[in-house]
């Protein structure tokens, strides 16, 4: 028997190999983007400080870093370890790891492999098994071997498999940067609502001290003679209300705060405070940036990308069924039935020889798996556009809520001043007995009512820039 060694296979295998790269075609369509109508700027862009409607420049908000727009060292914190806690991002993290792991899976078909098999048997036959007159005999049986088997990838088939676990990977790893967006824009979110709770229990403390302050004034009056009970009662009821706003508040605070742990992934605590929510500094002008720029920022619309890239892979994937499967495989060793004779030449042993599957009734199962990843390409395509119209949707909803709400909060800032002006006139009417104290009850209202509008005035504006923030596809950049 002519001798064949592994290392012969190996040397057949990889001429093979050369020979199908040079002979071997892909089936399947070549990824397009797909046109996307945009416009030249973005529809709410224009603010009276801004630039003028359509037109729009180069730089974006979106290209800050998240510790440049929030400037609260408090509020940078808490994002940093929201980042490197929060359950979703380390979830998402994890998926990076499996999807990587599912191309290295998806490259291994390309690849040839290789087995090793080892045996050993002891038989012994009883006397006069073999003849009346023979002895009992011990046999003993060992086999070595290596074997090789490779699926030629002639028609791309693993090839497009592994272009479209590669897609699914940059598809989840644009997935994980749009968990850390969100993380950070909940955190900010949350974290100005807490501020602004903050700025509402300090003026509720400080409206009921001055409310203290008038119920002892008006039981002065009232035992003098010149106020009467009602006005007493009345006066009371504002330092009650005052009181059950601050419990009201206090609860409010608490789990506001026990939603920012849930985000920090630890348990619930108390939240360390920076800036109160007026000193936070807000941006007079809000660069936009080019429409188009938002294709590549999104992190949102590059896994939407990234998923038709995918999509579009599966195609070739499901065509290359309809051609041939091409096999090579091989095998060499030792098979003896004596362990001394199991390394001598006799006892190699070798087989080689390619394998052909060509396809030939599947009840029309091809045909309609082709159909199947061809429509989920076209919902892919339509999913990707669907993303983009949704992207600039969010972007111009967020210039206009911050712009209509920066106007908001200067109308209510004029509302406090006037309001304060004239409960601090209807207190002096009331000292000096030329007003009732129906009076102080109804600008006392106003003014407290006008302060909290103020405030989630403030809020919302801040708010607004959170969301313009996300929507430009801002916070990923590490």
């Amino acid at each position: 028997m002519k001798q064949f060694t592994f290392a012969k296979v190996l040397i057949l295998s990889a001429s093979a190999l050369a020979a199908s790269g040079l002979a071997g075609c892909r089936v399947g369509p070549k990824y397009s983007r797909p046109d996307v109508p945009t416009a030249p700027g973005f529809r709410g862009a224009a603010a009276p400080d801004a630039a003028p409607a359509g037109v729009a420049s180069a730089k974006s908000l979106g290209d800050e870093k998240w510790w440049e727009v929030f400037g609260d060292p408090q509020l940078q914190e808490l994002i940093r370890k929201g980042i490197a806690q929060n359950y979703d991002v380390r979830i998402a993290a994890e998926r990076v790891i499996q999807a990587r792991a599912a191309v290295g899976i998806a490259h291994a078909d390309q690849l040839p492999s290789l087995n090793g098999t080892a045996s050993f048997s002891s038989e012994q036959y009883a006397k006069g098994e073999m003849g009346s007159n023979s002895s009992p005999v011990e046999e003993n049986f060992g086999r070595l071997g290596l074997s090789a088997a490779w699926n030629l990838d002639f028609w791309g088939r693993y090839r497009n498999a592994t272009e479209a676990a590669r897609a699914q990977l940059l598809g989840v790893e644009w997935a994980r940067r749009a968990v850390i967006d969100s993380v950070i824009a909940e955190i900010a979110t949350d974290y100005f609502q807490l501020r602004s709770m903050d700025m509402q229990m300090g003026i509720a403390k400080q409206t009921l001290a001055s409310r203290q302050e008038s119920l002892k004034l008006t039981k002065t009056l009232e035992a003098g003679g010149s106020d009467s009970m009602l006005d007493v009662r009345e006066a009371e009821q504002l330092v009650f209300t005052s009181q059950a706003q601050i419990t009201d508040l206090e609860r409010q605070i608490e789990q506001q705060e026990d939603t920012i742990c849930t985000l920090l992934g630890e348990t619930p605590h108390a939240i360390v405070r920076g800036a109160s929510i007026d000193q936070q500094p807000p941006m007079p002008t809000i660069p936009t940036g080019l429409p188009s720029e938002l294709l590549e920022r999104r992190p949102d619309i590059r896994e939407a990308e990234a998923t038709l890239i995918a999509a579009n892979a599966e195609i070739g994937v499901a065509r290359s069924a309809y051609f041939p499967q091409i096999a090579l495989t091989g095998s060499s060793g030792t098979d003896s039935n004596a362990l001394s004779r199991l390394f001598t030449s006799p006892s190699y042993v070798w087989n080689y020889g390619p394998s052909l599957s060509v396809p030939i009734f599947d009840a029309s199962r091809i045909r309609n798996n082709v159909k199947s990843t061809e429509s989920q390409q076209r919902q892919a395509v339509l999913t990707y556009q669907q993303t983009i119209a949704s992207a600039f949707r969010d972007v111009s909803k967020a210039l206009v809520a911050y712009r209509k709400y920066r106007d908001y909060r200067e109308q209510e800032e004029k509302i406090v001043a006037s309001a304060e002006d004239a409960l601090h006139l209807a207190r002096v009417r009331y000292e000096h007995g030329q007003s009732s104290y129906l009076e102080v009850l109804t600008n006392d209202r106003t003014y407290l009512a006008a302060q909290l509008d103020l405030t989630a005035a403030k809020e919302n504006e801040l708010l607004s820039l959170v969301q313009i923030y996300n929507a430009l596809g801002g916070g990923w950049q590490q």
